[in-house]
Formats: structure tokens, sequence, C-alpha cells
């Protein structure tokens, strides 16, 4: 990523970026995102939360999803809008719960750069799916309870 300091966020560069959520590479998409991310999952499902590390959002977010989509989320960009160190990212998840259920969801993040990395992003999706994937695929948090 050293490559990409300091040169302007293009379309090109974003879905660059992207591209290992398509494929299934989550590692190759973190690879884009600072240490020091703030991400915000917007809404009122299990997932919804504040995080302040890439850490603390893999653990929060991917490993809870993780348990209940065993083939992952397979996030694909479907359109997008770049304005300065800004992008809009519309992506639709084609995955499928370990009980069987489609979990089709829809997915909005705002998206902020610098230097090349993602800084800042806020996610917005449909809450009322969470809820169902999780009601009907209940995992136990680390601290005990069903979620």
């Amino acid at each position: 990523m050293k490559d990409d300091i300091g040169m302007p966020i293009t379309s090109e560069r974003v879905f660059k970026s992207f591209n290992g959520l398509e494929t299934g590479n989550g590692a190759a998409f973190f690879e884009y995102v600072a240490d020091d991310v703030d991400w915000t999952v917007m809404g009122t499902h299990p997932m919804a939360e504040h995080h302040l590390s890439k850490k603390t959002f893999m653990e929060g977010t991917f490993a809870k999803l993780s348990q209940v989509l065993p083939g992952g989320a397979q996030l694909h960009v479907e359109h997008l809008i770049v304005k300065g160190d800004q992008a809009t990212v519309e992506l639709h998840s084609l995955a499928t719960a370990k009980n069987g259920m489609r979990f089709d969801n829809r997915h909005c993040w705002v998206v902020c750069f610098h230097d090349g990395s993602i800084v800042k992003v806020r996610a917005y999706l449909d809450s009322a799916m969470v809820v169902q994937l999780f009601e009907e695929n209940p995992i136990q948090s680390k601290e005990g309870a069903i979620l």
C-alpha cells in the first residue's frame, strides 16, 4: 500500500481495495484498513457498534458473522461514488447462514481514506435482516450472552 500514499482516491483504487471482499479474501481488503480505523456499524442489531481499531472491529463483527455465515459475507460492490478522500460504496451480500437462511443483505458504507488507507467507515445495513440472522442462528458472546 505504500505506493498509494499521496495518490488521489479514484473509483479504480476503491474497487481495488474492495476486491478482496468480493473474492472472499477479507485479509486482502483489511490491508487497506488502518489499524486505528474509526468504524461505526449503524443500526439497532447485534453487530451495531462503534470501533476504534481494526482489531476490535474484526473481533466484534467478522468474528460474529463467521459463526453464522460459514462461507463468509461475500460482499459485492454494486455502486460507487468518489469525492475527494471519501467514497460511498453500495454493497450486496450474497451469503447463506448455517441454518440455510439466505443472507442477501444490502449495505452502504461511507468510507474516508488518508494516504491510501481506510481511516473511517460508517456502515449501514438492513438491521431487521441481521436480527433475523442471529435469532435463527444464535451464538454466544464472550460474556456468555446469547446473541
